[in-house]
């Protein structure tokens, strides 16, 4: 790609951000609700007993997908008016689980890990034919441990040996169904945690509940299994967990239990509030994130969202990470990350990420503009996400400048890209927003860095460009403002 070519209508060229010499810019960004909760939520009012609200939910394609997944299998959902700036609040009616007429549906998944997931487990609960379908890139994520699961519970599948989409399930209905005791499912979910997370939501709908054991290597993304299981518990569903790392056990159980329609506010994205942090450690700014949930204390669990790691992990590399909590809600406040003065100066890290694996594309883009050579372990799991992401983070490291290759369970950065002005080069995302906002990062401190299909980042954060914008200018704004005084 040429400087003098013309940008396609659907890529972007991403704003670079150069600070002044003594400039102390800062910024406040609020952020759209959690995916990971909403949809959880979400599934949870359709297997509730009466109607449910959801306060502050996420709007994306997404959260679209899944509401509309639910509608297929009788659930209604109605937007109804919110405090939120992102869009209006939800009332759920739930799915009628003592009908024993059959239903067809069809489902489309698009390329949303959840309701390619948790959708399935859902459906089999009822009586009914269900088609199955997503976007091209969803066939090459995989489906079968799940479909397995689905199997030992007496769901069939076209074609009979389906691991993948597009798939036909056909269902009796296992919430119509009788037993004397729990059901006893062993699947290897050792290529992602959301198959563990579908079979467990759906369970306290099953006649004796679930006793679920993953078999095979270490599960990923424990913290995402722990945001379902606390979501269940929250609702007075029983669950018993026994994880064992270095005995390689993991198992679960899930008690049956009829709950009650509830009322739940969802916590902003704090995968999705990555980027705007990032923002502040490759340009040595500072950033607060608005609404943050609190620090556990007191002996309780806080937040379940795998975005809290941030605090943890931007220290790492140099970043100053604050909280201040809300002046009248302790259970919220303020995270402000401040970056190092120059992140071209800070050595790169070697650190397993396998807890927080969906962080890593955006970990990646800080390391890759580190001084010195990164590793990212324990996340060989991203193979199978919304695009082979470990193959992808190579490739775009190496396109924009820098130097990185693949290794068994991750990805080593052998060199930095490098800062200031460039030859234009477009940066591919391979439809995956993650890889997207990847590029955003990378172009503040890398001239002529052009976004490949932007729009892919609506999956997750609708408008990601408009608040990317809204944050360089805040940011420009201040260090303007403190540099003339």
């Amino acid at each position: 790609m040429t400087d003098t070519q013309p940008i396609a209508e659907s890529d972007w060229l991403a704003p670079a951000y150069s600070p002044g010499e003594n400039a102390a810019a800062s910024a406040l960004v609020h952020i759209p609700g959690s995916k990971s909760l909403t949809n959880r939520y979400l599934l949870l009012a359709a297997l509730a007993d009466s109607p449910s609200l959801l306060r502050s939910p996420l709007h994306s394609r997404d959260s679209a997908l899944m509401i509309a997944a639910l509608r297929e299998l009788g659930a209604v959902i109605e937007e109804v008016p919110g405090a939120s700036p992102f869009g209006p609040d939800l009332r759920i009616t739930p799915c009628d689980f003592s009908s024993d007429k059959p239903l067809t549906a069809r489902i489309e998944t698009g390329l949303a890990g959840t309701v390619m997931r948790f959708v399935p487990a859902l459906a089999a609960l009822l009586p009914g034919t269900f088609n199955v379908d997503g976007d091209e890139h969803a066939y090459a994520r995989p489906m079968g441990a799940l479909l397995d699961g689905l199997r030992q519970l007496g769901v069939s599948f076209s074609p009979a040996d389906a691991s993948c989409l597009p798939f036909e399930m056909v269902s009796a209905g296992l919430a119509l169904q009788s037993a004397d005791e729990p059901a006893h499912v062993r699947i290897d979910a050792s290529a992602s945690s959301q198959f563990v997370s579908a079979l467990l939501l759906a369970a306290p709908r099953l006649p004796q509940g679930i006793v679920l054991e993953h078999v095979g290597s270490s599960v990923p993304s424990i913290p995402h299994i722990e945001m379902s299981v606390e979501a269940l518990r929250e609702l007075g569903v029983r669950v018993e967990s026994t994880i064992d790392r270095q005995a390689g056990v993991f198992s679960w159980r899930v008690f049956p239990g009829a709950f009650a329609g509830f009322e739940k506010t969802i916590e902003p994205d704090l995968s999705n509030a990555g980027p705007f942090v990032a923002a502040a450690m490759v340009t040595g700014t500072s950033v607060s994130v608005a609404d943050w949930p609190a620090p556990a204390a007191d002996g309780s669990a806080g937040t379940t969202q795998v975005g809290d790691h941030w605090r943890q992990l931007l220290p790492l590399l140099g970043g100053e990470v604050s909280f201040e909590s809300h002046s009248t809600d302790s259970s919220i406040g303020v995270l402000t990350v401040t970056g190092p003065a120059d992140i071209s100066a800070v050595p790169g890290i070697d650190v397993d990420v396998r807890a927080a694996g969906e962080l890593a594309p955006t970990l990646a883009a800080i390391c890759a503009l580190a001084a010195t050579g990164s590793q990212l372990r324990g996340i060989e799991h991203l193979r199978g996400h919304e695009t082979d992401r470990l193959a992808a983070l190579t490739a775009e490291i190496n396109r924009l400048g820098g130097s990185a290759e693949e290794t068994e369970d991750g990805i080593r950065i052998l060199s930095s890209i490098p800062t200031g002005q460039a030859q234009r080069v477009l940066a591919r995302t391979y439809a995956d927003h993650r890889m997207a906002t990847f590029a955003a990062i990378i172009g503040l401190r890398r001239a002529n860095t052009v976004v490949e299909n932007v729009a892919t980042t609506s999956k997750t954060i609708p408008d990601f460009t408009g608040l990317w914008l809204a944050l360089l200018d805040q940011l420009q704004h201040t260090s303007t403002t403190k540099d003339e005084a």
